[in-house]
């Protein structure tokens, strides 16, 4: 199966890659408005004389950057480990006092469209490394996760699945999407940077959206035949919840695990047996 897992967090190094920053040059991959990092595992890759890793692309949260996202062992590891190369993108916007950035993805926000950006990002990986963007995995967390949420909302078929972790909406909703995806959410049950419910920030000139109201437009979107999930299961500490009425080709599930906001042991693993068992 050729798959490609394209995901949004924000922090980890490998020992040992195969390859890191782009290609064989340790530095970031630049190209017109912006730049990404890329690590393939040591199974290789086009470089080696090897076929294609699937691959993630993961969006770091508010305030990291595409190299914070290779400094963190922790997640890149279990996924390396399962040979797939990870690709992490940089946000263009300054986050607070300029230490590190944050994703563009709250409408009405001026600067890079970040749903273009990162599809050229794709493309440009596509041509320097011989990825296909249809296969991508999208994954983020917290603002990345919001990130991963919008894109697939307005395009859901930019990249072939998604998962996001921490993050969903913010008010208003959006009324309704573009059409159905593939999407796994992963939610800590006590996050209170992005509680369930959501919370007010900036003085009341932004508000975090509600994840179960999100999901409600994620079922719409799919177009599931019930409200309430047709499975309930259990990985580990992960509590999960699944709709499987829904479209032809689409997916859609939720795990919550007790923790607060963090990308959690075990997501990596979870996700990819997801995406390997959901792929087409």
């Amino acid at each position: 199966m050729n798959r490609v897992l394209a995901a949004v967090i924000g922090l980890f190094t490998v020992a040992g890659p195969a390859l890191a920053g782009c290609g064989d040059d340790p530095a970031p991959c630049l190209m017109a408005g912006g730049e990404y990092e890329l690590v393939l595992p040591n199974t290789g890759g086009p470089d080696t004389g090897g076929p294609n890793p699937p691959l993630v692309m993961f969006l770091h949260g508010a305030g990291g950057s595409g190299a914070t996202v290779m400094r963190n062992k922790r997640l890149l590891r279990p996924l390396l480990a399962r040979g797939y190369a990870v690709l992490a993108p940089t946000a263009a916007r300054r986050f607070r006092n300029g230490s590190g950035f944050v994703w563009n993805f709250f409408p009405g926000w001026e600067g890079r469209d970040e749903t273009r950006f990162l599809q050229d990002v794709a493309d440009d990986a596509a041509a320097r490394f011989g990825f296909s963007r249809a296969d991508i995995l999208l994954a983020g967390f917290s603002a990345g996760g919001f990130m991963v949420n919008y894109l697939a909302c307005d395009t859901p078929d930019a990249f072939g699945a998604y998962a996001s972790v921490s993050g969903g909406f913010w008010r208003p909703h959006p009324d309704q999407c573009a059409g159905p995806v593939r999407l796994f959410h992963t939610h800590g049950w006590s996050d209170k940077t992005v509680p369930l419910e959501g919370r007010i920030l900036g003085g009341g000139r932004y508000q975090q959206g509600d994840i179960f109201a999100g999901l409600e437009i994620w079922r719409a979107a799919n177009g599931c035949a019930n409200q309430n999930p047709d499975s309930y299961g259990r990985t580990g500490d992960f509590l999960r919840r699944k709709w499987t009425g829904c479209a032809p080709g689409s997916a859609l599930e939720m795990a919550m695990f007790p923790g607060g906001h963090k990308v959690p042991v075990g997501w990596a693993d979870m996700v990819l047996d997801w995406f390997e068992a959901d792929t087409p």
